[in-house]
C-alpha cells in the first residue's frame, strides 16, 4: 500500500527543546513498513530538515501537497493552547493541528480509509472520527479504551535479540535512580513513588518540569539530547515508570520502558499499571515510594552478579509483546481491514 503517514516530529535525533518521545519508536516502524512491501510518504514538514539540519531526504519521501494514497495513517495531534491554535505566522505557532484539519478534510472525508493512532489518548470518546466506517482508532496500550484497536510502541526485534543481559548486569551504575521523560500529567505518580526514593538514593530527573517546588530534594537537569537518553540510562540502576492515570488504566507502557531496558536500567513498576505483572517480573513491582526505596537498596546489593542479570533478562523476555515483528502484523491487518470497510475515492494529486 501506499501509506500517507502524518506525524510532528523527527525520524533522527531532532532537537533537545522537544516532547517527541515517538524518536524511539517510530523509525523502527516505519523501516519495518517498508521493509514489508509499503510505500510511506511524509505529509507533515520535514522538521528533520528544517529545525535539525538532518537531511534524510534520501532514504525518505516527504510531501507538502495531497498526493495519491491508499491509506492515511494519523498520530493523532490535538489543540494545544498558543502553540497550534493560534493563527499561522504568529510567533510560536506551530501548523501541525491546521495541516492534520486539511489532511482529514481532502482524504478521510472522502471516502480514503484512515488509521489515527491515539499515541497520547487525546481522541475524545464522541469525536465524530470514530462513527465512520473507514476509520480504525489504534492505542499503543494493552487495554485500549472501548472501539480502539491495540497498536504498541514497537522495540525493534535485532536489539532484543543482540542486548547480553550479563554484560549489561557488569556495567559500572553510578545512580541508583534516575527518570528521563517530562512532567505532563505526572505529578500525582511523581509524588507517591519517586519523591520519596529520591530523599534516600542517589538521583537525576531529565525532561522538562517547570513545576518543581513542591520537591525541593530532588535534582532536576532540564530537558536531555536524544543521544543523551540511553547513556544516562546505561549508568542508572533503576527507573520508576511514571504514567499518567490515562495510561495506567489502560496499561500503556512507554517507549521509556524498553530504552531502560535495552540500557540494563531496571523499571521499577507501580502495582496499579494495568498488566505491570505481564511487563515486569514481580521482583520489580512497586506499591509506594518506601517500596521504591526498599527495592533500590536491595538491588544495590545485587548489582554485577547474576542474580542481576537474570532479572535484565527477565525484563527482555517481558518486552516480547512490543517487538516490532508482532506489531506490524497487528498494523498490517488493520490497514487490510480498514481499506475493506469502504473503497476510497478517487483523490486528485495536487
Amino acid at each position: 500500500m501506499i501509506i500517507g503517514y502524518s506525524f510532528w516530529g523527527f525520524l533522527g535525533n531532532g532537537i533537545t527543546d522537544t516532547p517527541d518521545g515517538g524518536r524511539a519508536h517510530r523509525r523502527t516502524l516505519i523501516d519495518g513498513l517498508t521493509g514489508r512491501g509499503h510505500q510511506v510518504v511524509f505529509l507533515q514538514a520535514n522538521r528533520d530538515l528544517d529545525e535539525a539540519g538532518d537531511d534524510l531526504t534520501g532514504h525518505y519521501t516527504w510531501h507538502p501537497g495531497y498526493p495519491q494514497v491508499d491509506v492515511l495513517f494519523l498520530e493523532w495531534r490535538w489543540t494545544i493552547s498558543g502553540r497550534n491554535d493560534t493563527p499561522c505566522g504568529t510567533p510560536g505557532h506551530t501548523c501541525d493541528l491546521h495541516r492534520q484539519t486539511d489532511l482529514l478534510d481532502t482524504y478521510t472525508l472522502a471516502g480514503v480509509p484512515t488509521v489515527v493512532w491515539d499515541k497520547d489518548q487525546q481522541l475524545r470518546p464522541d469525536h465524530r472520527l470514530r462513527r465512520l466506517p473507514h476509520v480504525t482508532v489504534c492505542e499503543p496500550a494493552l487495554h485500549p479504551r472501548p472501539g480502539a484497536t491495540s497498536l504498541l510502541f514497537p522495540v525493534a526485534d535485532a536489539d532484543l535479540d543482540a542486548t547480553e543481559p550479563a554484560a549489561l548486569a557488569a556495567a559500572v551504575r553510578d545512580i541508583p535512580l534516575v527518570y528521563v521523560g517530562n512532567q505532563y500529567d505526572r505529578d500525582d505518580a511523581f509524588d507517591t513513588y519517586f519523591a520519596p526514593a529520591a530523599a534516600l538514593h542517589r538521583h537525576v530527573v531529565a525532561g522538562k518540569w517547570p513545576r518543581t517546588a513542591r520537591w525541593p530534594h530532588v535534582r532536576f537537569t532540564g530537558r536531555l539530547p536524544f543521544t543523551e537518553v540511553r547513556r544516562l540510562h546505561a549508568r542508572a540502576l533503576a527507573t520508576v515508570l511514571l504514567l499518567p492515570h490515562r495510561y495506567a488504566a489502560t496499561g500503556q507502557f512507554t517507549q521509556r520502558t524498553f530504552e531502560a531496558v535495552l540500557a540494563g536500567c531496571l523499571p521499577l513498576t507501580p502495582v496499579t499499571i494495568r498488566s505491570a505483572p505481564a511487563v515486569v517480573p514481580p521482583e520489580l513491582l512497586v506499591r509506594d515510594g518506601t517500596n521504591v526505596g526498599m527495592a533500590i537498596s536491595r538491588l544495590g546489593r545485587l548489582a554485577g552478579t547474576a542474580a542481576h542479570a537474570q532479572l535484565i533478562g527477565q525484563c527482555l523476555h517481558r518486552l516480547d509483546p512490543f517487538q516490532l515483528s508482532h506489531q506490524l502484523d497487528v498494523l498490517d491487518t488493520v490497514l487490510d481491514q480498514t481499506a475493506a470497510r469502504r473503497r476510497p475515492a478517487p483523490v486528485a494529486a495536487r
